[in-house]
């Protein structure tokens, strides 16, 4: 493994309310209003800014110029970045590598994602399909049918194969859709947050066995943003390093041979993801049994079981067993996807690496509220594009102390920061003037760019 460089961490968050893809709020405002709130958050002004990653798959090139100059024209380098449903998180990873290696102070990596409604389509069919040799694996081993979703047909087969395999059932996938909803009801930036029982998640209609509709993620409109920073320029900043959480292990794995063993459940990466964990948890030197927060892809609740086993947060062959024990949810063995995960919070693609992030980082600070795992020493966040790219990253409070809920004056404090009046763990707002003021260029903004107010992304 190559060495990791210096320390690196995650001063600040933010994020917008992931809404359903219907053209009402364009990438430009979602972004500012993610990367304004980050940068107010980590008590930055864009002007400290040295690196700029933006992180979108569906839109033009430089895109990501057009988010960040409403932020200031500084001349920084900004680095458009797109790596399917895991743009999030490479963007995390790039901007990990330049800091850890001192290739500059701090970055902001800005997601964000405006979708088509309906499932993820090919936009460019005069040219070969990146996937197109995963297609005729599956086509050779299982079958295609083009009128259904290309993506529930992949990831349906992988869960498929677990209930063969290893003795698990179509009402462990359920409950995992059950859970995630139900933990979406205290996450104020979650798409959805109806409750379901199981059987009216089974009932829903099917989209391809075993899945059914409460079971696959919807699409969505929606950014986030994250704020980094080296170990040295912290040490110039002490007062900050109370919020700062140390990106303590992180490892990026693509695909190896195994995607072509004729296993359906290999065929979405599971050898990437298991050798990504691995490496990431082995930098942080924790063990799997040691993880008690996690916020996995679970872009179908079949990748999420089968996503538990190539975590090793269970025995191999056994994660239906941990569904089943309850060992998912709160007074569990570990709570995967407090927010709501993909399934219930939605997956604007650029977003979602960057959305895990700051529900992970929210956490460790204990500002979740209700939903705030508390005495959690190292949180997990595990990220999946296929084509393919895993990324897996450990997270540790910068204090070396364990997570537990603030209260009371401790809460007055963190609404005090940026000026901004409330807490952004437990409530979606729109960017506030004050928050502005801290975040943006002081030194070569422009009204022409825009960005002097951002509205709610709420609808």
């Amino acid at each position: 493994m190559a060495s990791s460089g210096s320390p690196v961490y995650v001063l600040g968050v933010g994020m917008t309310k992931f809404i359903k893809p219907r053209g009402q709020v364009d990438y430009p405002e979602m972004g500012y209003e993610a990367g304004i709130k980050a940068l107010a958050d980590a008590g930055v002004n864009y002007d400290d800014v040295d690196t700029g990653i933006a992180c979108y798959a569906y839109g033009d090139s430089t895109s990501g110029q057009r988010v960040f100059y409403q932020f200031g024209m500084t001349g920084i380098p900004i680095y458009n970045v797109n790596n399917n449903c895991s743009t999030g998180s490479t963007g995390l990873h790039m901007a990990r590598k330049f800091l850890a290696h001192g290739a500059g102070d701090v970055a902001l990596v800005v997601g964000f994602e405006r979708m088509f409604p309906g499932s993820l389509q090919t936009f460019f069919s005069d040219r070969t399909n990146p996937l197109d040799k995963s297609y005729i694996m599956m086509a050779n081993t299982r079958g295609v049918d083009t009128k259904r979703p290309g993506a529930a047909q992949f990831f349906g087969n992988a869960g498929r194969e677990y209930m063969e395999r290893f003795g698990a059932t179509k009402e462990d996938f359920a409950e995992i859709a059950r859970v995630n909803h139900e933990h979406s009801r205290r996450n104020p930036y979650s798409q959805f947050r109806d409750v379901y029982t199981l059987e009216q998640i089974m009932e829903s209609p099917e989209i391809w066995d075993p899945l059914t509709k409460f079971q696959c993620c919807p699409t969505s409109d929606g950014a986030a943003a994250a704020v980094l920073v080296g170990e040295k320029w912290l040490q110039g900043h002490p007062e900050l390093r109370e919020r700062a959480v140390l990106i303590a292990g992180q490892a990026m794995a693509t695909d190896s041979p195994d995607l072509y063993s004729k296993s359906a459940i290999d065929l979405i990466g599971f050898a990437m993801t298991k050798s990504a964990a691995e490496q990431a948890l082995s930098e942080a030197n924790v063990a799997p049994s040691a993880i008690k927060l996690v916020e996995l892809h679970d872009c179908f609740s079949t990748n999420e079981l089968i996503t538990l086993d190539a975590l090793s947060l269970c025995p191999p062959g056994k994660a239906h067993e941990m569904v089943r024990s309850g060992d998912i949810t709160y007074g569990g063995r570990v709570v995967v996807n407090p927010s709501g995960g993909l399934i219930s919070k939605g997956h604007p693609l650029g977003a979602t690496g960057l959305a895990q992030c700051a529900e992970l980082v929210w956490q460790l600070r204990g500002w979740a509220g209700e939903r705030t795992v508390e005495g959690v020493g190292a949180a997990l966040q595990h990220n999946l594009g296929l084509g393919g790219a895993a990324i897996v990253t450990v997270y540790k409070r910068a204090d070396g102390n364990k997570s537990r809920r603030l209260s009371g004056k401790e809460l007055e404090g963190v609404a005090g920061i940026g000026g901004r009046g409330y807490n952004p763990a437990v409530e979606a707002r729109a960017a506030t003037q004050s928050e502005i003021e801290v975040g943006r260029s002081r030194r070569a903004a422009s009204d022409w760019m825009g960005g002097g107010s951002v509205g709610e992304a709420r609808l």
